[in-house]
């Protein structure tokens, strides 16, 4: 998988379970009020599996809320803007699952209007 960013922001815990040519699973271990901040990517789908806790994705175009409670899971298509944070700000554990295509970071404005 060609990296060309992961984005700058920061999380309790990154763990990097696999990672090859045309894969990418980590963990992200998010503390009370930390966010993966609204971004998109150009080719590679997100698949976001819940661990602990309750995970957020928040979509726009289409306009989504998926909240997952532990071993429940969403996708999330190339070019689709998504943010992941936990429930009411709260801490989480989130599996997220990266196919094949180039890995970019593309950030987006905040907020649901973007």
């Amino acid at each position: 998988m060609e990296v060309r960013t992961r984005g700058n922001y920061e999380v309790a815990g990154r763990e990097i379970v696999a990672e090859g040519a045309d894969l990418r699973i980590q963990v992200l271990t998010l503390a009370s009020g930390q966010a993966v901040p609204w971004h998109y990517h150009t080719e590679i789908i997100d698949s976001f599996v819940c661990l602990e806790g309750e995970v957020v994705v928040e979509t726009r175009a289409p306009r989504a809320t998926h909240v997952l409670a532990p071993g429940q899971r969403c996708a999330v298509a190339p070019m689709t803007a998504h943010t992941v944070h936990g429930r009411d700000g709260g801490p989480c554990r989130v599996m997220v699952i990266q196919g094949v295509g180039a890995y970019d970071f593309k950030p987006v404005g905040g907020g649901p209007e973007g």
